[in-house]
């Protein structure tokens, strides 16, 4: 008897052992997580004014120059293209449905727009989400534009939304980054760009410039 209570007490102390190793490995593994995820909040969500992140995150070789012309679908499946705003501030804005940023900072967007658009405002929403599905992938195709459906029904975006932004990614210089937002002033030329996120008031700002309205 006695020797099966010291067997029964070693066994017990082994487990614990096991089981004490295991959460530790779990809390390790669970803090790096998080340490991995508020670093990449952090870049996320770096202010505009920042210096060097600022550099990386506004530069583009279409600074300047005129917005590569395009004709895309929207959701109701007419064509729409890039020329039809001639006269207009556009913001073209690439995003996607599995991008975190982009649900933060659709309304943002959409409040803006609704601000501006009587100055002669409008934004063009155009989903990105390097699927390379094949033309011919009708099932895939569909279950893309589902999601996308969704994603503006939730976020009640009352603008243009577009398929296919990744024919895009040549002109407009990569899109490496979700989201990527060009602004185009009233004459077709871009005056500011944005690869990721910056913040609400910093996307005012470039809005007023792209209009042409006093600060």
């Amino acid at each position: 008897m006695k020797r099966n209570t010291v067997v029964l007490g070693i066994t017990l102390l082994i487990l614990a052992a096991f089981a004490w190793a295991g959460w530790a490995n779990y809390e390790y593994r669970k803090q790096a997580a998080e340490k991995l995820l508020a670093n990449a909040g952090h870049a996320e969500l770096v202010a505009a004014g920042s210096t060097d992140s600022d550099t990386a995150m506004t530069s583009s070789p279409l600074m300047g120059k005129p917005a590569p012309a395009f004709t895309l679908t929207d959701l109701n499946g007419q064509k729409v293209s890039l020329a039809s705003y001639k006269g207009k501030a556009v913001l073209i804005n690439f995003w996607a449905t599995w991008c975190g940023p982009c649900k933060l900072e659709t309304p943002w967007i959409v409040e803006l727009r609704n601000k501006y658009v009587g100055q002669g405002f409008e934004v063009l929403g155009v989903d990105s989400e390097a699927d390379d599905l094949a033309p011919t992938d009708s099932a895939g195709l569909a279950k893309e534009k589902a999601a996308v459906v969704d994603f503006v029904k939730l976020m009640k975006m009352p603008y243009p939304v577009l398929l296919g932004g990744d024919s895009l990614t040549k002109p407009y210089g990569g899109l490496d980054a979700m989201p990527t937002s060009f602004y185009v002033d009233r004459t077709g030329t871009v005056v500011a760009v944005q690869m990721g996120i910056s913040s609400k008031d910093d996307m005012e700002a470039k809005i007023r410039k792209a209009i042409g309205a006093a600060k």
